[in-house]
């Protein structure tokens, strides 16, 4: 059996642990995440209802924070990435979008729309207000010399916009990079898809709204293009992060435009669905977290050795 279980595990690791699959799997576990999210987020709703709602959130919130103490503290950069990843979800779902309907509530915010219907989620107006702390805080990473984000160096390359050398010998914390990065590209394409879908501003059958749907898509594809050569696992899940959530902004305009089912946000009707999604999810994370680290360069090194 002792032998059998190893034969397996290699093989695994043979499967998922070279391009494109390394990149792959970190893509699907973030892209499936952020549905999911949708689906946590009407489970607290609907379980604990409008009574214990935000006290679950509160919890949640705190869950986050426990991950993000425990991945701040380990070393081995995998699990650190992963949990940093989780704790980045459970607080934007928890202490961030939870506190937006909260004011909204609280505030007794309404808007009608067009077609003379209310509009069933005022958290988003209130959420469109953050937009100036999003940016201004968003400086502090763009202009950063320590940052690592392609994104953002390139415009510092070419636009002449750095602001130094990298400190030489700076340890960086992955699992802090990783929930911020989680909470910051979340947000900011929050940002985006409701101004897009504002009527007063743009609107969601607008041009404009058109042209931003296919550039976003093309990105996503480039992304994923590149992200399917990776070989080194948490790279390959730190540029999963913002492409599946870029290509998630794309799936969601879709179903905007009534064109998909958002299933995430129904688990009642599709509570058999959402449960096989969460326990694959869950093993694909298992595969990731319980390959030794160093396995992918062992692996490189024996397929090169074959070529």
């Amino acid at each position: 059996p002792r032998e059998c279980y190893s034969l397996v595990m290699v093989s695994l690791r043979r499967v998922f642990y070279k391009p494109p699959l390394v990149g792959l799997l970190a893509f699907i576990v973030v892209f499936i995440t952020q549905g999911l999210g949708h689906t946590l987020m009407v489970l607290v709703e609907q379980f604990f209802g409008s009574a214990y709602q935000y006290q679950a959130a509160f919890i949640l919130g705190l869950i986050g924070a426990v991950l993000l103490f425990i991945g701040m503290k380990n070393d081995n950069e995998v699990p650190a990435t992963w949990l940093g990843y989780f704790a980045g979800f459970c607080l934007w779902t928890g202490w961030i979008e939870f506190s937006f309907v909260f004011y909204a509530e609280y505030l007794n915010i309404e808007q009608t729309l067009p077609d003379g219907r209310l509009n069933p989620y005022p958290e988003y107006l209130v959420m469109q207000s953050s937009i100036g702390v999003l940016m201004v805080s968003l400086l502090y990473f763009f202009f950063n010399r320590e940052t690592k984000c392609n994104f953002f160096r390139w415009f510092q390359r070419n636009l002449k916009l750095s602001t130094g050398r990298p400190t030489a010998g700076y340890k960086r914390n992955y699992a802090a990079i990783t929930a911020m990065e989680t909470v910051y590209v979340i947000w900011f394409f929050y940002i985006v898809l409701l101004l897009l879908y504002e009527d007063a501003f743009v609107g969601d059958q607008h041009l404009l709204t058109y042209i931003f749907f296919f550039l976003n898509t093309v990105w996503a594809l480039f992304l994923m293009f590149r992200l399917s050569k990776f070989w080194n696992v948490t790279r390959a899940i730190r540029y999963a992060i913002p492409t599946a959530i870029i290509a998630y902004t794309s799936y969601e305009i879709i179903g905007r435009w009534g064109l998909l089912v958002e299933f995430w946000v129904y688990p009642k009707e599709y509570l058999s669905e959402l449960l096989m999604i969460f326990g694959a999810i869950s093993i694909g994370i298992l595969i990731a977290i319980i390959t030794p680290e160093g396995e992918k360069q062992r692996l490189n090194q024996e397929q090169r050795k074959q070529d």
